[in-house]
């Protein structure tokens, strides 16, 4: 048997990555599904942005085909369930899959435990997945299409919009974070002011 070693590394790396973003840290995610902290979205956007450039520019420079990527179809329903179930458990659990491993990786017993939530909710959807399957396919999207092949448009014209939400919502978080910081932040008084007068 072959071992997936590219896979492997790359893993390892984005797990490292991950845990020195902070998202080991159950905090973190919540936080952000609070808008008090939006760590977790400039570094999972970012990566989007990132891997969008070279995923392109590969194709440019003739490196791969998008042909030989695959490109899941859009289920309505089933994507709707998948998010709404997906979405509670990172609200409750603090973690989502890639961080519950990271978590779980650094000694983390909650981390260990919401990855098995995930295999026990996986055999579950296994199990009725047959009684809902055609419900869950009843409503299908576009089949295999991008973004920019839905928009009619060049893929450059849309990492270039995601650039722009990536770069104005990060300037919007570190201003109000600044301003934040200006107002909370009492001066010290002046050294003559608080000597006692003889």
């Amino acid at each position: 048997m072959m071992i997936p070693w590219s896979g492997l590394v790359l893993g390892v790396l984005f797990g490292l990555i991950l845990e020195g973003a902070g998202f080991g840290d159950p905090g973190c995610l919540t936080a952000q599904l609070r808008f008090t902290n939006w760590a977790v979205f400039k570094v999972m956007f970012t990566a989007i942005v990132v891997s969008g450039i070279l995923l392109y520019a590969s194709r440019a420079l003739g490196l791969i085909h998008l042909s030989d990527i695959f490109v899941p179809s859009v289920y309505f329903w089933g994507t709707l369930l998948g998010g709404v179930g997906v979405g509670v458990g990172m609200a409750v659990g603090g973690y989502c899959p890639g961080t519950s491993a990271v978590a779980m990786a650094s000694g983390r017993l909650d981390g260990l435990m919401f990855l098995v939530g995930i295999g026990g909710g996986t055999l579950a959807f296994n199990a009725v997945f047959p009684a809902i399957k055609s419900w869950v396919y009843a409503q299908t999207g576009p089949a295999s299409i991008t973004l920019p092949q839905l928009l009619h448009v060049s893929p450059w014209v849309v990492l270039a919009a995601l650039t722009a939400v990536l770069v104005t919502i990060s300037w919007l978080v570190d201003r109000a974070k600044s301003a934040s910081t200006r107002t909370t932040v009492t001066p010290f008084a002046p050294i003559a002011a608080t000597q006692p007068k003889h």
